[in-house]
């Protein structure tokens, strides 16, 4: 065990994969666990670092570390639940269940894996949570035996056994459509996580119940689609918070009821003002279209462009924001006009005829640069380009 662990301290920092291409130097030890904890430790490094600056944790296999929540969404989650008892029925890795039992009086971990329970519960001693039980159990058969709780957890299994992405509730294992009721006869509040693949719409016709929608972001890019089911939940109207977590630790936080999103006065504009938004994808993603623009009072482009401008800089503006050097037209004079001194730039489409790469390759642009070009549709169906720069 000592050789192992004085390996595993050695290589941290080593390519795995060319480790791997020396396993017959090393015969004192289970060289493949070796490796993976090598692995999962380099990932756990970015994506969960408090637990990699934590000694004698085990990882578990690849595809566990690549689907487990990170430590910004697992604490995110935490911010929204506490009470006496929590249950996490689809326990994995055990990040979730680490991070939220901090606000229960005691925790309860269930998975169906051995492996990983095993791991579970000789981590959870090792970060010194106490209160949290480990169960080795298939979720729907605990669900129907145990005690009430407080909070009922669930992250189902999001690709279905053809192996292709899933986007609807039934689609996931455990289907939570079907446990629904037996979920709220357990507990007053159930908190299911889905991938954001996941159709919003349709999961709150699938569940009336919900009464929140969390869609969450790290750094811009969708990772979570968080429901909150209550008992006489919603029955119509839902609260959409739409969250971009950022790794300094700030957040973009907005959230609006959808029936709120559906009577507000979005404003419109019929070209590029001084300033550009492009929202956030949590925003984009929660469809909270109209609300961002009434709230900050920046105009849209077009009801599906999704792009909003303004005269004056709206900073606390939920994404990024640009400032407008030229809009133009794909008109070839006005192309080589505007693009004259341009070699490389970043490139983006909203609702738009044609592709990123099609785009790039027709303005014959390479990646990158301080320069950003949105090719967009306007109010009167107009197709031009915006050329901007960060502000």
């Amino acid at each position: 065990m000592d050789e192992l662990r004085q390996f595993i301290k050695e290589h941290q920092n080593d390519d795995v994969r060319a480790l791997a291409l020396q396993a017959g130097k090393y015969s004192g030890f289970d060289f493949q666990f070796a490796l993976r904890q090598i692995a999962g430790w380099q990932i756990a490094r970015q994506k969960l670092p408090s637990w990699a600056a934590t000694e004698g944790l085990v990882y578990p296999p690849h595809l566990s570390m690549e689907q487990c929540s990170s430590e910004l969404t697992a604490k995110y989650k935490a911010a929204l639940c506490s009470g006496e008892r929590l249950t996490d029925l689809t326990g994995g890795f055990g990040i979730d269940c680490a991070f939220m039992s901090v606000n229960f009086q005691s925790s309860c971990y269930v998975e169906r894996n051995e492996e990983l329970c095993k791991i579970a519960e000789h981590n959870f001693k090792k970060l010194q949570l106490p209160n949290v039980s480990v169960n080795c159990a298939e979720a729907a058969d605990f669900l129907a035996n145990m005690p009430r709780a407080d909070v009922i957890y669930l992250d189902p299994a999001r690709r279905d056994k053809n192996g292709k992405k899933t986007v609807s509730i039934g689609d996931c294992e455990p289907d939570v459509t079907k446990l629904k009721d037996l979920l709220l006869s357990k507990a007053g509040v159930i908190w299911v996580k889905f991938s954001p693949m996941l159709d919003l719409n349709l999961a709150l016709k699938d569940i009336p119940e919900i009464t929140e929608a969390h869609v969450v972001a790290v750094n811009n890019e969708c990772k979570e689609l968080l429901l909150k089911i209550v008992q006489d939940g919603a029955r119509g109207d839902v609260k959409i918070v739409c969250a971009n977590l950022k790794k300094a630790g700030e957040m973009e936080l907005f959230a609006q009821s959808r029936s709120d999103e559906e009577t507000a006065a979005c404003l419109y504009a019929d070209r590029p003002d001084v300033f550009l938004y492009e929202p956030n994808v949590a925003i984009l993603k929660g469809g909270l279209y109209k609300s961002v623009s009434e709230k900050f009072g920046v105009k849209k482009l077009h009801q599906n462009s999704h792009l909003y401008t303004s005269e004056e800089l709206v900073e606390e503006f939920p994404g990024r924001k640009f400032m407008v050097l030229s809009v133009f037209s794909m008109n070839k004079k006005e192309l080589k006009r505007e693009l004259a001194d341009v070699s490389k730039a970043n490139v983006s489409v909203r609702n738009f005829p044609l592709s990123v790469e099609e785009l790039r390759k027709k303005l014959k642009l390479k990646e990158g640069g301080d320069i950003y070009i949105f090719a967009t549709t306007l109010r009167n169906g107009d197709k031009v380009l915006v050329k901007c720069v960060k502000c």
